[in-house]
Formats: structure tokens, sequence, C-alpha cells
């Protein structure tokens, strides 16, 4: 190899192939047991059990894989911001001409710089309460106008105007372009919430784009992004990369939509089921009139000459069985509550006369009233040659005190 390419003036030739191949020798015989420290981005772990991913640091980035067998030794699930140190080989893929970082190992480092940095955001805009679901804005069901905030040329506004297309395509669908990746897409994104806000453009937006690494999706978790949308009067959804993306855009808007297609679902009504819920409408005000008339038709049919008069000599009868039963049941009650009545009268009759002072003059005992004409109770209240009235059953006596005790 050495004498290939240390004659620079001889004319080499080389098919794609030869070429490549030539490189994969190189390569691969020349960087084995390699030790590579770096910050994952864009990882992703493929049905097959595999792991797709890259390295990356201030200057370079470099693709990694992961076989299958190999996962399974490593006891910690890789994310996108991680600091870990790989080991591995360089392998050439031929049909691709394309190198790939195959790690053997992995050993985390630590949380990367952003997302430790996300999450110390995460926590102060938590603090602050822009996260709370008590200042949530409802979602209009059926809004007249939607502002998408997105890139122009991005696959997220083609999946939102698709799926709104195809479920309404009478809906009205403002764009209004954004920067979504890079040093000024936080400002411009900003911007266009504050847009439409202050021309009151739209019932509800959607602010998003489509996938990406950590990086590239950090525009939509800058301040001036989480503040726009805090501060919006109208409801905002936040619709950033894949489902298992996300920003802290998610968590301040009014709702998160998984996807920007899921964003277009959730503004957008089907018209056909729109016309279903008109049709179950119609149906239930059809069968409800339908069965009125019938009611008011049967009450008329009751009405008629000789049915109308059993139907009020019937009522009669049930009106008079009715009568005679309360007339009874009254006559029951006062029966028993006479009886009731003249029970507490003799009580309280016999009560009387046990108390009464014949029944005392009655077992033998009198009555002996002073000289003012009192009953006397006390022999202090007399003197001797006071004369006293003494009442029996039959009769009184007047005598004379001749001593007292």
């Amino acid at each position: 190899m050495d004498s290939l390419f240390s004659t620079p003036k001889a004319e080499l030739k080389f098919t794609v192939s030869e070429l490549t191949k030539v490189l994969k020798e190189t390569l691969e015989s020349s960087f084995y047991g390699l030790t590579v420290e770096g910050e994952i981005s864009g990882f992703k772990a493929a049905p097959n059990g595999h792991w797709y991913f890259s390295l990356k640091d201030e200057g370079a980035l470099i693709n990694c894989a992961i076989w299958r067998n190999t996962t399974t030794r490593i006891t910690f699930r890789p994310q996108d911001g991680m600091k870990v140190t790989v080991s591995g080989s360089i392998s050439v893929y031929e049909p691709r001409g394309s190198y790939t970082l195959v790690c053997s190992s992995m050993k985390e480092n630590g949380e990367g710089d952003i997302l430790l940095a996300l999450e110390k955001r995460k926590k102060k805009y938590e603090a602050l309460g822009y996260f709370s679901p008590e200042i949530k804005k409802s979602i209009p069901t059926r809004p007249s106008r939607v502002a998408v905030i997105t890139s122009a040329t991005g696959a997220a506004l083609q999946d939102i105007l698709q799926i709104t297309g195809r479920r309404n395509p009478g809906m009205n669908i403002i764009i209004l372009p954004a920067i979504v990746q890079g040093p000024d897409a936080a400002a411009s994104v900003a911007k266009r919430i504050e847009e439409v806000n202050t021309f009151g453009l739209a019932d509800v937006m959607i602010v998003g784009r489509g996938g990406g690494s950590i990086e590239d999706l950090l525009p939509f978790s800058e301040e001036i992004v989480i503040e726009a949308i805090h501060n919006s009067v109208i409801p905002v959804i936040s619709a950033v990369g894949h489902e298992t993306d996300w920003a802290l855009s998610d968590f301040v808007a009014d709702l998160r939509a998984p996807t920007p297609s899921a964003a277009g679902e959730l503004v957008c009504e089907a018209s056909s089921d729109q016309r279903d819920k008109v049709r179950n409408l119609r149906n239930l005000m059809t069968e409800s009139l339908t069965s009125r008339l019938r009611d008011l038709r049967l009450r008329l049919l009751s009405c008629s000459g000789s049915t109308s008069s059993a139907v009020v000599q019937n009522r009669l009868i049930s009106l008079r069985m009715h009568l005679e039963n309360s007339t009874a049941e009254i006559q029951k009650q006062t029966k028993e509550r006479l009886q009731r009545a003249r029970h507490s009268l003799s009580i309280i009759e016999n009560t009387m006369a046990a108390l009464s002072p014949e029944a005392v003059l009655e077992r033998g005992y009198s009555i002996v009233k002073g000289p003012d004409g009192k009953a006397l109770t006390d022999s202090s209240k007399i003197q001797p040659k006071d004369s006293v009235q003494i009442i029996l059953k039959k009769g009184q006596i007047t005598a004379e005190v001749t001593d007292k005790e």
C-alpha cells in the first residue's frame, strides 16, 4: 500500500467498489480497540434490538452502533445528552461508503451539559407556576382559524396540512413561517407567537417542528419561547418532534401533541364526523317527534264517543272507591282517638278524686280552721281560748282551744 500511494505521478484508476474496499481494509485494520469519549446524540433503539446513535463533542461527530448481543451487557439506558466512554472499532459499510464506530462496551460518564441545563430551567419555570394545570386554556373543538408556526419547508407543515385537508378541507389555516433550528430560531418562533396575539390571527395556534436530535429541538426550550407561550392569550398546542422527543414548550403550552400530525387532528374535527353528528341529531329529532305524534294519536282515540264515556265512568268509580276508603279510614282514626282521650280523662278524674279534701274526710280525717277561717297546719298559729271550726265528713263542730302542744 505504501508504494501505491507514494508515486503521485502514476495514474491510478479505481472503480468505486475497489476504492471503497481499499479504504475499508485500511480503516478496519488500523482503527480497532479504540476508546472514545463523547456526548450521545440522536439515540435510537431499533426494533431488532440494535442501538444507533452519534457521539459528538464541540468540533465533530461520528456515527456509532451497538449490536443486540452487546446491548444486553450495558446496565443503563442511553439518552441524548449523556456523556459516555465507548470501546470499539471502525467499520466501513461499503454499499453506502460510510463508516461507523461499532461499540463493544459503553460506560456512563454522567449526564450531558444540555440535559443538565434543561433540567435546571425546567425546575425554575415549574417553581414559577408556568406548568400549572390551573392556568391551561381550553382548546376550541371547532376553531374558525388555526395558526401554524413552523418551518415553511419542513415535513411538520406538510403533515399538518395533509391531516387537516383530509379531515376537513374547508378549515381556515394561516401559516406563519419561522426558523426552527439554529441560533436565530428561538427569537423567530417567539416573534410569531406574539404576532398571532397582537393581531388576533387565530383561535388556536400550533407551535412545533419535525423530529431531530436534542440539539435540534433546543430553540423550543429557550426562555424567550417559554415566556411567549406563557403570555399568549390564544391557546397554544406544542407539537415538537416525534412522540419520544420533548421540549420545555410541551410543559408550558396549553396542550402537548406527540407529533405535528396529531396536532392537526386535535384542532380539526373531521367533516365526516360532523356529518355523522348532524345525521344522529336528525334521527333523534325524528324519533322524538314520531313518538310524540303516536302518543297524541292514542290520546285522541281514547277520547272518542263510547270510549270516552267508559273512561269517565271508570274514573268516577275509582274516585268513589277512594272516597269510601278515605271516609272509613277517617272514622276509624276518629274512634281510636276518642277512646284514647276517654282513657286519659278517666285517669285524671281518678287522680283528682284521690287528692280531693272530700276523699280525705271520707277516710275519717277532719279539717281544722282557725279564727281567720284558714286551715290550721301549725299549733303555733293559735292560742288557748281561740275558737276553731272542725269540719267533718258530715257536719261541722265549733270548739274552744284549752291547750296546745
